[in-house]
């Protein structure tokens, strides 16, 4: 019963804050996206690498210029095709992120919080906001299309450390009770900057004539700020939504079924101290 309810709670939420993000893309974000496809052609092709240079190249860490082969991918035509299917990557995205919202709201409700489900809606999705996109944006930018930067694999690991250590900081100030958890916060927060994100030496926008370059860095700079509001607006409807659907439909549920798992637990240990 409780993840049926979870189940078509969660779709709900990922249909209204994933057509939100789409929208908030659309007017903030996808704009500047066509502007650097414009230069895109535009960009100088490396010299291709001798075989023997190659395994340097990746020693310092910079992502080829042909990696994919040379097949050619597929991709959705500009127009309706590109909106229908940016849409549903958000609304998928949407998804997953309200069924983690919900778990930790379930995960503190459990543990006795008495916090109304709005207000505690968006504390978690401030945390959620916090480890998913400013923190591992501190260190890796967004990119425009044509940039270069270091090998993905690269990023996608310390984007992983630093989203998880952002996430522990939270866990951290949420669960301990000692005053050590501001110290532990810190140290999770300082940890994948102690690590280093990964970067390359060169320009990343080296392969550019020079008019081009500035109008790039320029898009660049709104890119981070977009992608910056497309972010807080996601987990600001994040947290309105997963609060209200979260009093509506889940927490009578759940704190039934925690109340009457409460009284068997407290046997079980009256039987076995």
């Amino acid at each position: 019963m409780i993840f049926q309810r979870l189940i078509w709670a969660a779709l709900a939420a990922a249909l209204l804050v994933g057509s939100v993000q789409s929208g908030v893309q659309q007017w903030q974000a996808v704009p500047i996206i066509q502007a650097a496809e414009v230069f895109e052609g535009q960009k100088a092709e490396a010299p291709a690498a001798p075989a023997a240079a190659m395994p340097h190249a990746h020693a310092e860490g910079v992502a080829p210029a042909h990696e994919h082969g040379t097949a050619e991918e597929w991709a959705p035509a500009d127009g309706a095709e590109r909106i229908f299917w940016t849409w549903t990557a958000n609304v998928l995205h949407a998804f997953s992120m309200a069924l983690l919202v919900f778990a930790v709201m379930g995960v503190c409700l459990w543990r006795g919080t008495a916090a109304p489900s709005l207000p505690l809606g968006l504390l978690v999705a401030a945390a959620g906001w916090l480890s998913f996109h400013f923190w591992p944006s501190l260190g890796l930018h967004a990119e425009i299309p044509g940039m270069d930067a270091a090998r993905l694999g690269s990023r996608q690991g310390w984007w992983v450390l630093a989203a998880g250590s952002a996430a522990l900081a939270c866990a951290s100030l949420a669960s301990l009770r000692s005053p050590l958890r501001w110290a532990a916060a810190v140290a999770w927060l300082a940890l994948p900057f102690v690590v280093g994100a990964p970067h390359i030496t060169a320009d990343p926008l080296a392969g550019f004539s020079g008019p081009a370059q500035v109008q790039l860095r320029e898009l660049g700079a709104q890119f981070i700020w977009a992608t910056t509001w497309v972010s807080l607006s996601f987990w600001a409807s994040m947290g309105l939504v997963c609060g209200a659907s979260f009093q509506r439909w889940l927490r009578p549920a759940m704190a039934a079924t925690f109340e009457r798992s409460r009284p068997r637990a407290s046997a079980a240990r009256a039987v076995n101290p």
